[in-house]
């Protein structure tokens, strides 16, 4: 793709997914936010259409899908588990599993658009921020933590704050849930520090960290390319530090479970020494010292 394609890319994926849940709804004659005007006249329910839903929990042509991480806590808040909850989640599995986990945050995500918005307005207001001090892979243990609050208090404790659903369910359902803490976070991503629930304190991104370490969508890195410039790092809205190990010379991918394939770092290269290509290639072992490696020779021999 050339410069911005994959940014374009993202865009029109993300406002699409926005859009795909709404026009159920409008479809079927029915307002955004909730709104409803009944009157005498029986007018179709967007849930008979061929698609309805949220990012929790959609209807497609009669199959359910489900959000893996919501069945997860459901299973734990009840301590039960029905064998349909895999059903509806798996596909969901498969498709994040085979691209990559995180590719839901960088692609789809309705909060991933706005803190991106959000760093969009804070540049233009030249407003000084702070570096996050909190590590990126705190979510993964606030991930884990939020499945044994489910446990102990029978309620799918995420999905009570769950600031996606303010914006995709609010949109279709008119629900209020996670209003607050979705204006906590373009607050705080405004003033003090970017992208701050997004790298590091979203349990629904710790959970799609921990699957991100597999997926067959990477970034690879051409080392004979690279300049070590510190432009991708830059770039990336996930965390520089995903790229340390490929620029280092290290690796030939970013192997990070972090990365979102957003194509960000891909772009900001000048010299094209990253692409975005399939496959997951053996991390490669480290050269045997030049001394070691005379000794095994040598050994050999005798």
């Amino acid at each position: 793709m050339k410069k911005r394609g994959w940014t374009i890319a993202r865009r029109i994926v993300q406002v699409c997914a926005l859009v795909l849940f709404c026009l159920p709804v409008l479809v079927a004659g029915w307002g955004l936010l909730g709104l409803f005007e009944g009157g005498d006249v029986r007018v179709p329910t967007p849930a008979e259409g061929v698609f309805f839903g949220t990012l929790s929990s959609s209807t497609v042509a009669g199959v359910t899908l489900l959000d893996p991480f919501a069945v997860l806590q459901i299973a734990a808040a009840s301590l039960s588990f029905d064998p349909k909850w895999l059903v509806g989640a798996l596909p969901v599995l498969l498709v994040y599993g085979l691209i990559r986990g995180r590719a839901f945050c960088g692609w789809v995500c309705p909060v991933g658009l706005l803190s991106e918005g959000v760093d969009w307005l804070a540049r233009k207001l030249k407003i000084e921020r702070s570096c996050v001090p909190v590590p990126r892979r705190a979510k993964v243990g606030l991930a884990a933590a939020v499945l044994v609050l489910s446990a102990v208090t029978g309620v799918a404790a995420f999905e009570v704050i769950n600031p996606i659903s303010a914006i995709n369910k609010g949109l279709v359902l008119g629900s209020s849930v996670g209003v607050w803490v979705l204006a906590a976070i373009v607050v705080v991503e405004l003033l003090w520090a970017p992208r701050v629930w997004c790298r590091s304190l979203c349990p629904l991104g710790g959970f799609y960290e921990v699957l991100g370490r597999v997926g067959l969508v990477n970034v690879r890195i051409d080392h004979d390319a690279c300049i070590d410039c510190g432009l991708c790092k830059k770039a990336c809205p996930a965390d520089p530090a995903i790229l340390d190990e490929p620029v280092a010379g290290a690796d030939c991918m970013v192997r990070a479970g972090d990365c979102m394939a957003c194509g960000a770092c891909v772009e900001a290269c000048p010299t094209r020494a990253l692409a975005m290509k399939l496959g997951r290639p053996g991390k490669p072992e480290a050269p045997k010292p030049v001394a070691a490696a005379a000794d095994s020779e040598r050994l050999a021999s005798e």
